[in-house]
């Protein structure tokens, strides 16, 4: 028979006095995929997205392997009979809507624009998933980890995040407070791009940062992802010697925006561990 969650979580809460929390939780986001794994107890979260399964994107993909994937198909999901599910803001909202529809408990994510956004999602997992004391150690950890990190001074090394496209981010957007906690400066800054845009090659060229920070390319060839590949790129990129940021650390809001952090925070030593020897 399939559970009828308010109803069930209501009739026990009358009855003990004690809130239990869903037990079969499937998620359809890369961002909640990953919150979720964090915080949910042995046996609560059924699904992820099959994304959570991808190394270029996920930061939890080994993790993710223990857990049967979804495609955000409402079909698929009404049928894995879960009594939440998980969503972020720009999941399919044919699918949200249609479980909706069906009975089916759902719960949005907004995507986190801030380091400070990342303590909020945690505890929001935390109490969804009815794991608030977990929720709260996790953050802990962030917050101290956090604490240790430094921050850009006026004279510190500026730095370009230079994706696809041209695409930059400034610092309105997780990203640029990514760099900005590594204690670097963002040109995109300089440039008017306090959220994010497409800075032309020119801008970036003329901006001469000292650290370029640029995206791995995928391995099927792609038009957008051309400019990474124009003689100007590649020479700010070998001169700087920060490489390629590793993308599944930057994209969701988690506590692995700190591995992120703490690798660019590396290079920026290193850096001017270079720069004083000249």
């Amino acid at each position: 028979m399939r559970r009828l969650p308010g109803i069930a979580l209501a009739l026990l809460w009358a009855a003990t006095g004690a809130f239990a929390g869903p037990s079969r939780v499937v998620s359809m986001n890369l961002c909640t995929d990953q919150l979720a794994m964090l915080l949910a107890a042995p046996g609560q979260l059924a699904s992820v997205s099959y994304i959570a399964r991808d190394t270029r994107a996920s930061a939890m993909a080994d993790v993710a392997m223990a857990y049967p994937v979804n495609h955000g198909l409402a079909e698929e999901i009404y049928l894995l009979q879960p009594d939440l599910v998980i969503a972020g803001a720009y999941s399919t909202r044919a699918t949200t809507d249609m479980l909706r529809r069906l009975g089916v408990p759902v719960v949005v994510f907004q995507p986190a624009n801030a380091l400070e956004d990342v303590r909020d999602r945690i505890l929001r997992m935390g109490e969804v998933l009815d794991r608030e004391e977990a929720a709260r150690a996790l953050l802990a950890d962030y917050d101290r980890r956090l604490e240790r990190l430094e921050h850009a001074a006026p004279d510190a090394p500026r730095a370009a995040l230079y994706a696809a496209n041209g695409f930059t981010s400034g610092s309105r957007t997780l990203a640029g407070q990514i760099l900005r906690a590594a204690g670097l400066r963002n040109i995109a800054d300089e440039q008017g791009f306090g959220g994010s845009g497409h800075m032309p090659l020119e801008v970036l060229a003329l901006s001469a940062p000292d650290l370029l920070v640029a995206t791995s390319p995928y391995p099927r060839a792609s038009r957008s992802e051309e400019n990474l590949a124009h003689p100007v790129v590649r020479h700010l990129a070998a001169r700087s010697g920060a490489g390629q940021i590793r993308d599944a650390d930057w994209v969701c809001g988690t506590p692995y925006v700190l591995r992120a952090v703490e690798a660019l925070a590396a290079e920026r030593r290193l850096f001017v561990a270079q720069e004083d020897r000249k």
